[in-house]
Parts: structure tokens; sequence; C-alpha cells
């Protein structure tokens, strides 16, 4: 079964399809793995049992009456714990919240639900999505090493879809929260742009940065869950009314045509040997693959990252207003001492954050535009341990080298795709990043499943 649980989407489904496979069978399997490996990788924040079993008996009799949704129809997923689920606690990685049971699916739930997937429960995180996981909750572990970062804030998501525990999981990403769990667990990860996928439905830390996507094995994977996720939606002002390309168009097994933009003073200032050593072999591969490299710019990044936390203050602050400082005492420290900021930083202060936040924007957007997508690493640090994690709050600038590839690409609202590349010697992951402009995520799938079809970084598994 090990085999089974680690293939792709995109095989699975073939095989419930062809009814080789029964989606019962698949969920009461998956729902025995979790509860033999959860105890000690602290994923799952709720395991969802009967719904599970309840939606793979409908799932096959859909089967049965050969009502076949598409590539998601009897597959089992999890959702990472801010996503809104009817009669399920959604807590958002917050004590506070642990009674709090929505009475609707938000849009992006339901759309998955729509299209046939299982849900096998909700996955745990960071206390409201921001840095650090509250004192309270135990912190996800990385299933390839336990003394290794598991990332931050979508770790179940990162660990519970690497350990083989679901297919595919959602994330969100206001700071490089799919890109970050991504890249230390070894899975594929797709932050897209701002307004494609819509965050009704989902706890807010900032509303202007929040980002929902999908985390799975997978290019291919993340281009199926984000054919359903993507769309305008009447609930939120922010989606943006784009139509929804086919994600999986195109030839996934060369990359003829396609421009690559690179900055190599970007690239590798302050970044360690393994990751620059990543970043120049999945240069390598692309060139092969037929991807002409282009030099390219990318613009001064330095206030992007010195505003991206006082604009998550103030919106953080706003989103907690109902319950911050008046349950002050339910809050983590981390968390806390975020919406305590806010209050040092004045109307004038914020607006000219966002004026700077504009021009950065316009200015990549502007690179970006000419090429098909950029090349650029996933973190500066290859694989960060927890101990070297640990005195971040000690080191501002060792905090502002961690996000510099990451928070940008928030503030400015444009996708990013997260790629496996490699191992260090701990035989912990390593990964790349692709960015594009605002609403090219076809542009970054089909790199990344032509990237994936000849490397096989994405298959590795840990030893459980």
């Amino acid at each position: 079964m090990d085999e089974l649980f680690y293939l792709e989407i995109c095989e699975i489904s073939k095989l419930i399809q062809r009814g080789d496979l029964s989606p019962i069978s698949l969920t009461k399997n998956l729902l025995e793995r979790i509860n033999s490996h959860d105890r000690d990788l602290h994923a799952f924040a709720t395991v969802t049992m009967d719904l599970a079993l309840q939606q793979a008996h409908d799932a096959q009799n859909r089967l049965d009456r050969r009502q076949y949704l598409g590539p998601l129809h009897g597959i089992p997923i999890a959702l990472k714990d801010l996503c809104y689920t009817k009669g399920v606690v959604t807590a958002a990685g917050m004590p506070l919240h642990r009674n709090h049971v929505p009475n609707y699916n938000g849009t992006a739930v339901q759309r998955l639900q729509n299209a046939g997937a299982i849900l096998l429960g909700k996955l745990q995180l960071t206390e409201g999505a921001f840095t650090e996981h509250h004192p309270d909750i135990e912190i996800p572990v990385n299933p390839w090493s336990r003394d290794t970062w598991s990332g931050a804030s979508s770790t179940g998501s990162g660990v519970a879809v690497a350990a083989g525990l679901c297919f595919a999981a959602t994330g969100s990403d206001t700071g490089g929260s799919i890109r970050f769990p991504s890249a230390a667990n070894g899975v594929t990860g797709l932050k897209p742009s701002w307004g494609r996928v819509s965050v009704y439905g989902a706890f807010e830390l900032a509303a202007s940065l929040d980002h929902l996507g999908p985390m799975a094995r997978s290019a291919t994977d993340c281009g199926i869950l984000l054919q359903e996720m993507a769309g305008a939606d009447v609930n939120d002002p922010r989606c943006a009314h784009r139509p929804v390309p086919n994600y999986l168009a195109g030839d996934p097994t060369q990359l003829r045509g396609v421009r690559i933009g690179v900055d190599d003073d970007f690239n590798t200032e302050d970044v360690d040997d393994e990751m620059r050593a990543t970043v120049k072999e999945a240069r390598v591969v692309l060139s092969d693959l037929g991807a002409e490299f282009v030099s390219v710019k990318f613009p001064d990044y330095r206030d992007a990252i010195a505003d991206w936390g006082p604009i998550c203050a103030i919106e953080a602050a706003y989103a907690h207003r109902n319950t911050f400082p008046s349950q002050r005492q339910h809050y983590g420290p981390t968390l806390a001492d975020l919406l305590d900021s806010a209050s040092n930083l004045s109307a004038a202060d914020y607006q000219g954050m966002l004026l700077r936040r504009y021009k950065f924007r316009g200015q990549l957007e502007h690179v970006l535009n000419s090429v098909d997508c950029m090349l650029i690493p996933a973190q500066t640090n290859a694989s960060p341990t927890i101990a070297q994690m640990a005195t971040l709050g000690e080191n501002p600038e060792a905090l502002a080298a961690l996000i510099r590839f990451t928070a940008p690409i928030d503030i400015s609202g444009h996708p990013a795709i997260t790629l496996p590349s490699g191992f260090t010697p701990r035989n912990t992951p390593v990964a790349i990043q692709l960015i594009a402009k605002h609403f090219a995520e076809d542009n970054l799938i089909r790199a990344g499943r032509a990237y994936q079809s000849v490397t096989d970084w994405h298959r590795a598994r840990p030893t459980l």
C-alpha cells in the first residue's frame, strides 16, 4: 500500500475511473495510515473519519451510476485548518477558536468537494497563520528529519502530503506559507496570483496579502486542484473576474520557445552553497528541455521586505479586532506582539507603505512581462534546522533574509510555484521557485511539469 499512498492524483484518478480502485477502500486505508503515523507527525488538527467515509461512499455510488466528476473524483485530500468547513471545527491554529464550527463551506472548499474530493480532515498551522505555533499546539514534524524545520504556516499541509497521509492539501500564503513548507517537506506548492482563488470562508491574517492555493505531489496535481479552486466568486470582491485557462494544456515534456528570466546577483547574494547549487542545476535541466534563459534585473526588494511586517500587522489587527486585545490571554506571544505593533503605526505610515508597494508591484510586473517566468531560489537557506530557526527572533537581519524570496512575491501578488529540486547531505529536501506575471499560473505549471518529467525529486519519499 505504501506505493499507492505516494501516487500522484493524475495517476490514482485513472485507477478510480477504471474501477481498479475503490474510493471507499482507498479512504479507509488512508484513515488507518493517519491513525498509525500522525500520533508522531502531528499534521492533523482534526480527522473527519465519518465525513470522509460518507463522501467515499457517495463517490463510489456516483461511479456506479457512471457519473464521473473528473480527476478529483474519489481523491482523499485535507484542508489547512483556516478553511471554513461546514460542521467541522475550524480553529486556525488558535485554541481561542477550538469550538468554532462554521455553518458553511468556504468557496475553495466547496469547489473541491463539488469536484468529488474526499475530506480526510483539517491540517495544523501556526497561530492565525502567522510565523509561530501557539504554545499549546504540537508542532507538525518534518517526516524527513525531526530536527529540520517543517515550514510555516501551512506546516500540517506540507507534512501530511510528504508523509503520504493525503494526496493533496490546501495551503495559504501571506509571506511564504505555501512555499516554505513545500520546500521543507519536499512537495510541490503553488501560490496563485492574488485574486485568482477566492479567500471567502478562510480566516484572515492580512487581507491584501492572503492567498489560497494547492500543495501536492507534482505540478500536474497542483494544476488539477487549481483548475477547480480558481475563478471569480460573487462572495469575494477581491477575486478577479478573469477566465480560467486549462492549466494542463501544452506539451509537458519540452519548453521550446519558453523564455525564463534569471538575475544571477539576486539569486546568489547571501544564499547558501546548497541553494546556489540546486538553482544552477535546475537551470541546466530547464535549458536541456529547450527553455531560453534571459538575463533580467529583479527590482529593489528591500522596501518590500521592510514593509511586509507592518502591513501584515495593520491588516491582522483589523482581522482580530473582535478578540484582541479583549481576549489577549488566549493568544500566543508571537501573534500578540504582531497585533500590538500595529498601534505604533499611523495612517501616514500605511499610505507610504502602500505607495512603495504599488511601485514595486509595477516594477516586477514589467520585468515578468518580458519573460514567461523567472527562476529564483525557494529560500536563502536550503534546509534550515529547528535550532537555526529558533534564533531568528534575536536576529532581524536573518528574519529579513528568510523571507527575501517569498514575502516580496506576496507584496506584489504574483504567482509562484515551488518545486523539489534535490537533497542536502542530511537527506533533507531543497527546492527552487518559479514566478510569473499576474495570472500566468499556466506558465508556471507547464514549466513545472516539464521539469518534473525529467527529474524525480518530487517522487522521493521519507521513511516513516
